[in-house]
C-alpha cells in the first residue's frame, strides 16, 4: 500500500542512512571519496558528517596513522556517529557547528561537505570556514542537489511541476545550491578542479515517497494553499501505481587550497 499523503518526516539518522544505502546514494558517495584522493596517513574532515555513514570508508583510507574528524551539531547525529565508529582509532567525534568548526587552523588534509550547504544559513561562511581549517595543497569535496531539478512523471505534469518548484520555494532552505557550488568555491578562495553532475533515479514509489517527501511535502502545499487539496490528492494517488519514475541531479565539486 502507498505511503499516507501527510505521513510524518521520518527519523533524520535513519533517513540518511537510508539514503546513503541507496544504489544511487552509494554511487554518488564513492566517486566523493574517490575524487579526494586519500592516501594513508591524512587528516580527513567530514563537515556535518551527520549519523557517521562515511567515517569508517574514511577511516579506511586514511589508515593507523592517519585521522579523520567528523563534525556535527546534533547530540542524536552524533552519538549514531560514535556507534558506527566505534573501535576505530582513527576516528574523532566533535560537537560543533559548521560555521564554526572546531578544528584548528591549517590542520586539514581533505575536507568534504555532503548535502549540508542546501540546510545552513550562510553557505559562504562555512566554505570560509572549510577554507580556514586546510592546508595549501589540501583537496575538498562538495556535493549538493539541486532541487529545482526534480522531476516526477505523471500525466498531470503541472503538478508535477508545482509540487518541485514547492520543494524548491518553500522546503529546501538554500534548494539550488547545486548549480552554485563550482561559484561558491572559487569565490571562498579555492581553486575548482572537477564538476561532476550525477542523476540520482528512483524506480520504486515506496523508497521515493520516503527519500523525497512526495506525499508529507504535497500535503503540506496543500495546507498551505499552494496546491489545489483536490489535484494534490489525486496526484500522489496517480503516481503510487503503475510504473514509477523521479529524478534530480546532483553536482560534486573538488576543489584544492
Amino acid at each position: 500500500m502507498p505511503t499516507s499523503l501527510g505521513a510524518t518526516r521520518p527519523d533524520q539518522a535513519s533517513y540518511m542512512l537510508r539514503a546513503a544505502a541507496g544504489d544511487a546514494g552509494r554511487a554518488y558517495k564513492q566517486q566523493l571519496i574517490d575524487l579526494l584522493d586519500i592516501a594513508p596517513g591524512l587528516t580527513v574532515l567530514d563537515a556535518g558528517c551527520g549519523p557517521g555513514t562515511d567515517l569508517p570508508a574514511l577511516a579506511g583510507r586514511v589508515g593507523d596513522k592517519g585521522k579523520v574528524i567528523g563534525v556535527d551539531r546534533d547530540p542524536a547525529m552524533l552519538a549514531k556517529a560514535r556507534e558506527r565508529t566505534d573501535g576505530l582509532s582513527a576516528v574523532e567525534i566533535r560537537e560543533g557547528d559548521v560555521h564554526a568548526l572546531p578544528v584548528a587552523a591549517q590542520s586539514v588534509d581533505r575536507a568534504k561537505i555532503d548535502r549540508v550547504l542546501m540546510h545552513v544559513a550562510d553557505p559562504a561562511g562555512v566554505l570560509a570556514q572549510l577554507h580556514r581549517v586546510t592546508r595549501p595543497q589540501a583537496v575538498i569535496g562538495l556535493a549538493e542537489p539541486d532541487w529545482d531539478t526534480l522531476v516526477v512523471d505523471a500525466e498531470d505534469l503541472g503538478t508535477s511541476r508545482a509540487f518541485t518548484r514547492y520543494t524548491t520555494d518553500h522546503v529546501v532552505r538554500n534548494a539550488t545550491i547545486g548549480r552554485s557550488l563550482a561559484r561558491l568555491a572559487d569565490d571562498a578562495g579555492f581553486a575548482v578542479e572537477t564538476v561532476v553532475a550525477t542523476t540520482p533515479v528512483f524506480r520504486d514509489f515506496q523508497d521515493a515517497d520516503h527519500m523525497l517527501g512526495l506525499g508529507r511535502n504535497m500535503q503540506q502545499a496543500i495546507d498551505e494553499h499552494c496546491i489545489d487539496q483536490q489535484r494534490g490528492r489525486r496526484w500522489f494517488a496517480d503516481i503510487s501505481e503503475g510504473q514509477f519514475y523521479a529524478s534530480f541531479t546532483l553536482i560534486t565539486v573538488i576543489c584544492s587550497r
